[in-house]
């Protein structure tokens, strides 16, 4: 096997994390670093390697996007859901639909762009990126009806561009017009994939509840297996593979079965390496001497996206849904593009089309604009809408329950109230329900060990082992003891 696969390549993911861990101060996005890894050492410029299989990126970034959107879904709480389901809802569907319609619109009607690209651009470029927004905005806090909407409709539209993309890919690579049968096999995908979904991910949590293999490996490679057999069938069966693993890992991820959190750190890390993995990756199949007749082209779309069809379905999407004006407003400046859209547009390429290289270019061009526009702005944008504070700090110290046989404890962690250093009450004044154990207090840098005597303070994050049932009592018996703000 080619040496370089274990010289160069590793060398540029621990090049990656160096420069995330050194760039983190100033909120660099880890997607922008790896693309930057990859461009920099890439054919054009530092020639380390030369790399130009659009055919392998392309099912690298399938097998990515399986994880990726797997974890996504795990990682969405149905309480979460069910409080912004209409909004972010909303969005991840009829709203992706509303920016590829106004996006298609004005390329292929405002600005006469041909028919097969104007098409191509809309519904690859459709969908935000939740990994993008988020790690821009770690620092920031938002009020939490607008960072859930904000969140999940970020992390539940890509299932919808990917769908748009495939059907309309397939049906300009067979040369054959939008007929009846595709629009059906459209609702299929969409309907069916969910379906395909739901009943991988409640088969997952039988089997993980009925084999409790004492081995902890078995739990991952049981996890890999059914995530990319999920797929498989649901693919086998032209529904869409994508959005039937997005929904087994929203049903895993609000289910219970053993070893649950060994399973959520396995599908974090391995979604983590895949997606630094993936923009390596493209950023080393990308020439920037090829953009110098595409630049301006690619600036137009990316006018045209931010500026024009995300405000549009962003305003259009949430009328009469309760959503003020700043809301919006931020939520439209708020529609990042990442990771999907450069991986659907690796599919035209795949697929054979003339146009492959040049939706590519373009696609990757508008990305690379709205991470570094966008994102640089997004906590500017929040504070000058007047809806960000500064974020309390991320817990240094943590403790995980690792089941291996079934059980209803559950380790809940859960935030105290402001301002900062507020007196909430001892430990010993709590009543709380029984079996239940605050086991952990972290306070900054520091950890408390929990004592009868010990008093709470505004911002400290309380760790509690106790009856999974029992988390919302607890969590209002702890809140309800502060004064209110």
């Amino acid at each position: 096997m080619d040496p370089i696969l274990y010289l160069i390549l590793p060398a540029l993911l621990v090049a990656v994390v160096l420069a995330s861990v050194w760039l983190e101060r100033w909120s660099v996005p880890v997607i922008l670093v790896a693309l930057g890894t990859g461009i920099v050492c890439g054919s054009d410029v530092l020639n380390l390697w030369h790399f130009e299989d659009m055919v392998l990126t392309n099912q690298f970034a399938n097998l990515a996007l399986v994880f990726i959107l797997f974890h996504g879904g795990f990682m969405t709480k149905r309480a979460d859901f069910r409080a912004v389901a209409l909004p972010a809802g909303g969005l991840a569907t009829w709203g992706v639909l509303l920016t590829a319609a106004v996006t298609f619109a004005v390329l292929r009607w405002g600005l006469g762009w041909p028919m097969e690209l104007s098409l191509l651009l809309s519904v690859i470029i459709s969908s935000t990126d939740a990994a993008a927004i988020f790690s821009i905005l770690r620092r920031q806090s938002l009020p939490p009806r607008l960072s859930s909407t904000v969140e999940i409709e970020s992390a539940a539209n890509d299932p919808m561009a990917i769908l748009l993309t495939t059907v309309a890919v397939a049906t300009l690579a067979s040369g054959e017009k939008f007929t009846g049968t595709t629009v059906l096999l459209f609702f299929w995908k969409f309907g069916a994939g969910p379906i395909f979904g739901y009943l991988a991910g409640r088969l997952t949590i039988w089997l993980c509840n009925r084999l409790q293999p004492q081995d902890r490996g078995y739990y991952y490679v049981l996890f890999v297996g059914m995530v990319l057999l999920t797929y498989g069938v649901a693919e086998l069966a032209q529904a869409s593979g994508m959005l039937a693993v997005f929904t087994a890992g929203f049903v895993m991820g609000n289910g219970a079965f053993v070893h649950k959190q060994g399973v959520l750190n396995f599908s974090e890390a391995l979604s983590t390496i895949v997606n630094i993995g993936m923009f390596v990756l493209m950023g080393l199949l990308v020439f920037p001497g090829e953009w110098g007749g595409l630049w301006g082209q690619g600036l137009i779309l990316f006018l045209v996206l931010t500026l024009v069809a995300r405000p549009l379905a962003v305003f259009i999407g949430t009328l009469g849904m309760g959503i003020g004006f700043r809301e919006r407003l931020f939520a439209a400046w708020a529609g990042l593009r990442g990771a999907v859209p450069i991986v659907l547009a690796t599919y035209p390429a795949a697929a054979g089309l003339q146009l492959g290289n040049q939706v590519f270019n373009l696609v990757f061009f508008a990305v690379l604009l709205s991470i570094l526009l966008q994102g640089s702005t997004l906590g500017l944008v929040a504070k000058w809408l007047g809806l960000a504070q500064p974020a309390r700090p991320k817990p240094l110290f943590s403790l995980e329950m690792i089941t291996m046989a079934q059980s209803d404890y559950d380790v809940v962690v859960i935030d105290m109230p402001g301002p900062k250093g507020v007196e909430g009450p001892r430990l010993r004044d709590l009543s709380l329900p029984e079996g239940a154990i605050i086991t952990l207090i972290t306070r900054g840098d520091q950890v408390v060990l929990p004592k009868g005597e010990t008093r709470l303070l505004g911002w400290d994050h309380v760790t509690v082992l106790a009856h999974a049932p029992d988390e919302d009592r607890i969590r209002a018996k702890l809140l309800e003891a502060f004064p209110a703000e």
